[in-house]
């Protein structure tokens, strides 16, 4: 007889090898990585830990995300002030 907690074990281990390398991804990247486990948790199919698992991981893939999105609204900011600054005339 099998033991029946190999799975959850290689899911869980998947997951915390993945959460040290989630920093190095780039968006793109995370995104398309993101949408393989909402797909995986859609299909159906996995046990509860395995189920955990992958909900972690999305976690993780989504707060890189945001960390990008954040970043790249915070450089277009800067960069829509930097030429409303440009544009104004000189006080004189």
């Amino acid at each position: 007889m099998a033991k029946r907690a190999e799975p959850a074990a290689t899911a869980a281990a998947t997951a915390a090898a993945a959460t040290s390398v989630d920093d190095g991804l780039g968006y793109e990247q995370a995104r398309d990585a993101l949408l393989d486990v909402v797909r995986t948790l859609e299909t159906g199919g996995t046990s509860l830990e395995e189920s955990l698992a992958l909900w972690e991981r999305g976690e993780q893939l989504a707060k890189v995300c945001e960390r990008w999105l954040d970043g790249a609204r915070a450089r277009l900011d800067a960069a829509l002030a930097e030429g409303e600054d440009a544009e104004e005339p000189a006080a004189g």
